[in-house]
């Protein structure tokens, strides 16, 4: 049996098969290259990969007697579980044909880039992920600048059990989805070196108001998992589309961030976090005729689709070029009709709370006014001493917190943006 599809073999309607990142990658990169798109080259393991490891040793009837009777709501009882299930998985071998048809993709993936050892970005897919009723984005984990079969092989192991990352469990309870019934696939793409480049996030309406007349560029420098984690506020760039599409000055909107740090390859750790300069922090991450170039993708990527997308982009450091690493459809306005009147309605304050002084200000996400007794907790060591209907309020959040940030009338963070994985759950 095959368990590896490479890309330009499967399409978006394969996510039962590959998984929602991975039939999109194979989607975009048969129709969209074509069109200037550039997608990086890849893999993914299918469907019946995740079967046949869950076929050794009984371990989807072991998963079963840990999950059972599990009470979500119960954060240390979720953490216990969750931990439990991982090491479930970790410490269960693959099958040796998956490991052979792994490596095997992976010696073609080199040699296609002309390199003994390619290195390329781990990353998980769920079968049932990015359905317009729930984004599962972030819920599983991803790993980058991965080389050699043996690291390969383990990072594909930690991809399969992170589909029981709390957070993941979590969410899938609160969507009603059995997680008997999601499948996790591994995709595996040559990494774009964006690491003294710049990379970031774009959807192709604003994420606040839902307007799909403009496209919403964010972007830091190095490898873009600072961006989606929330740990660094991005330039922020709006672009109007009607503008774009008669080919005239398009950019509507230009916000610089602090972006206090980059992600950067490092041989020893995989990837490092470091400071930026300050000539950096001073210093949008774009020009404007990257911005426009970044939109004519994101128009050419939604015109393909008829949807409104959230995507994934890295400039690659030695060719100059920019490449789509991820494409998915965007989950919250696209499915809500009149979402602008909703806002303008649900954002409206009683005279006597206008009047009140402001203490804090920052980036709003989300459409209502929150409420509540204010619980500073620095860690999710401290998860405990959150209780519903409180007020959030930490440095950062990741989809880590999501069981937390579900009982919360309001969250407030220093860092992220409005497009971080984080700020998309919440």
């Amino acid at each position: 049996m095959n368990y590896i599809r490479f890309f330009e073999t499967v399409g978006i309607d394969d996510v039962a098969l590959v998984g929602g990142k991975n039939a999109s990658l194979g989607e975009m990169y048969q129709h969209l290259t074509q069109l200037g798109v550039n997608i990086p080259n890849g893999f993914s393991t299918t469907r019946d990969a995740y079967s046949l490891l869950l076929a050794a040793n009984n371990l989807a009837q072991r998963i079963d007697l840990l999950i059972a009777g599990l009470d979500v709501e119960n954060v240390a009882q979720l953490q216990v579980c969750g931990k439990a299930v991982r090491e479930l998985v970790l410490n269960q071998p693959l099958p040796e044909e998956l490991k052979t048809e792994i490596i095997t993709a992976y010696q073609q993936l080199s040699a296609e880039y002309g390199e003994s050892m390619v290195d390329v970005a781990v990353r998980s897919s769920a079968t049932a992920e990015d359905l317009p009723d729930a984004s599962f984005a972030g819920q599983q984990e991803s790993y980058l600048n991965i080389r050699g079969e043996l690291s390969l092989l383990i990072h594909v192991r930690k991809c399969f059990a992170s589909l029981f990352t709390d957070r993941a469990i979590s969410y899938r309870h609160s969507r009603g989805f059995d997680h008997r019934q999601v499948s996790l696939c591994v995709g595996i793409q040559k990494m774009v070196r964006s690491d003294l480049a710049s990379s970031g996030v774009m959807f192709t309406l604003d994420t606040q108001s839902g307007n799909d007349n403009v496209i919403m560029i964010n972007a830091v420098f190095g490898l873009g998992e600072n961006i989606v984690g929330g740990r660094v506020n991005p330039d922020e760039f709006y672009v109007f589309k009607p503008t774009l599409k008669e080919n005239k000055s398009a950019i509507i909107k230009r916000q610089l961030g602090s972006k206090e740090m980059k992600m950067i390859y490092d041989d020893k750790l995989k990837t490092l976090n470091v400071s930026t300069t300050l000539n950096e922090r001073a210093r949008f991450t774009l020009s404007d005729e990257e911005v426009i170039t970044l939109a004519r993708h994101a128009l050419a990527i939604e015109t393909h689709y008829g949807k409104a997308m959230d995507i994934e982009w890295a400039k690659d450091t030695d060719k100059g070029e920019f490449y789509i690493v991820q494409a998915r459809p965007e989950t919250v306005h696209s499915k809500r009709l009149n979402a602008k009147v909703q806002s303008i309605e649900k954002y409206r304050l009683s005279e006597e709370i206008a009047q009140r002084n402001c203490l804090l200000s920052g980036l709003a996400i989300g459409e209502k006014i929150g409420v509540g007794v204010v619980r500073v907790i620095q860690d999710l060591t401290e998860a405990a001493r959150f209780n519903a209907g409180e007020v959030l309020v930490t440095d950062i959040t990741d989809p880590d917190w999501e069981p937390l940030m579900k009982k919360a009338a309001a969250v407030v963070t220093n860092k992220g943006g409005r497009t971080c994985h984080a700020a998309i759950v919440a």
